[in-house]
């Protein structure tokens, strides 16, 4: 399966990017939509409007978003605690995605942390 994602300005490095096109999926960043330093609401309704989940790791900010208004096609999130052994690389994001994808749990309207599909 391949999902449409928008990169967050957060997650958009160039590996990160070009392993996700690799597996498959429609990817796009903050910065190729011209949305680079806008705010998160409009990056929310940006990813509505282009039936785009959002990848981020903005986790704070876009459980907020979701709780106001949780009618969005997803919001894939990278919880980072600060520690090394804990942190996410861009394969385990990917292979995170894969898992979840595998699932076959709907995304539309929910918001997923990443690292609890780390397996």
């Amino acid at each position: 399966m391949s999902l449409r994602l928008l990169i967050d300005e957060d997650s958009q490095a160039k590996r990160l990017v070009i392993f996700l096109k690799n597996a498959g999926h429609d990817v796009i960043t903050v910065n190729e939509a011209e949305l680079s330093g806008k705010f998160d609401d409009e990056v929310m309704d940006y990813a509505r409007q282009n039936g785009r989940i959002v990848l981020t790791r903005n986790y704070d900010d876009f459980q907020e978003l979701h709780n106001a208004n949780p009618v969005h096609p997803g919001i894939l999130v990278v919880y980072q605690d600060g520690s090394p052994s804990k942190d996410m690389s861009h394969q385990t994001i990917v292979k995170a995605i894969a898992n979840l994808e595998s699932s076959e749990i709907p995304l539309a309207n929910q918001f997923f942390a990443l690292n609890h599909w780390n397996y």
